[in-house]
């Protein structure tokens, strides 16, 4: 793949966690949305690859640009200027809001640079944060360091959501 390359079909591996995520889910009664900004729709695309996943799969929401981060999961532009898009705050705000604004019970939010272009010495390419928001509890978020081109940042992000959902789902 190059750089400007998108997967038309997920590796078995993710297709795997996509699965067990999604029976982790039915088994426990929950529906999932996903916020997404540099995976654009991504996890959600993962995810809707299953069979069945519309027990599970509630919705997504791509919101690539700072301002549909604000019009559509209610992050405060305030929070965006101080901090930037691609931070844990970011992260957390994006998950919470994915949260309220549907009727999901688990939430996961991916905000990051993927490259090659846009980073920076604070925030170099690879660098992702992925949040996670349960409904009625407060959201966490997790920072990432991948390597690789642009799909691989993608998928790594990819690969990563699916593990903290998992991890959220099965839990208590």
């Amino acid at each position: 793949m190059t750089d400007h390359d998108t997967p038309e079909t997920f590796d078995v591996t993710l297709l795997d966690a996509a699965t067990r995520l999604l029976d982790a889910c039915t088994a426990r009664g929950l529906r999932i949305a996903a916020a997404e900004s540099c995976t654009g729709g991504l996890v959600a695309g993962c995810l809707t690859s299953i069979s069945g996943c519309s027990s599970v799969v509630e919705r997504g929401f791509v919101t690539y640009s700072n301002e549909a981060k604000t019009e559509m999961l209610g992050v405060p532009a305030a929070l965006i200027e101080r901090l930037g898009a691609v931070s844990g705050p970011v992260a957390e705000a994006m998950a919470a809001g994915a949260v309220e604004r549907s009727r999901a019970d688990l939430a996961v939010s991916v905000t990051g640079v993927a490259g090659p272009t846009g980073g920076s010495p604070e925030k170099p390419v690879g660098t992702v944060w992925i949040g996670v928001c349960r409904r009625g509890r407060p959201p966490r978020a997790a920072r990432y360091s991948f390597n690789g081109s642009r799909a691989a940042v993608r998928l790594q992000s990819v690969a990563a959501a699916l593990a903290v959902l998992q991890e959220e789902a099965e839990a208590d």
